[in-house]
């Protein structure tokens, strides 16, 4: 089974330690919410803990490979995009999961676009939630 497809059983499985041996100890994870990307195993391996519990009827419903120029060196990777749909709090998501692979085929890059504006947003909210609620950064100060 290739990566794209181990990846997405295990997020549909909603398989924490299966998707550990995924991805690559630097990976960086480019949200659709966030400038700086989250960066390392440890973080993204959490941020996906939260995302798991977040999103309501997640499903992936296609999906399309090729190659594209990676965020991190500019360098052409192996690349797979898988659509989903899911909910927030009740609101729809429509959404991509762009995977970009290292040369032994594990996920390097990982970067997610939603739509609409009003779903970022209330994903934004939720996700920050969990990511505080589980020690993975701290309180904002407005708060």
């Amino acid at each position: 089974m290739e990566t794209a497809e181990r990846f997405r059983a295990a997020v549909e499985a909603r398989d924490l330690t299966a998707l550990d041996e995924l991805f690559t100890d630097d990976v960086r994870f480019y949200s659709p919410v966030k400038f700086r990307p989250f960066e390392g195993r440890p973080m993204v391996l959490g941020l996906f803990g939260v995302l798991l519990r977040t999103f309501e009827d997640f499903r992936y419903i296609g999906q399309f490979d090729g190659e594209a120029e990676t965020s991190t060196d500019g360098a052409e990777a192996p690349s797979e995009i898988l659509l989903f749909r899911a909910a927030v709090n009740g609101m729809q998501i429509h959404g991509i999961d762009l995977l970009q692979f290292d040369e032994t085929g594990r996920i390097k890059e990982f970067t997610v676009m939603v739509r609409p504006q009003s779903a970022v947003h209330a994903l934004s909210e939720a996700v920050l939630a969990g990511l505080v609620a589980d020690g993975l950064v701290p309180e904002p100060a407005d708060h």
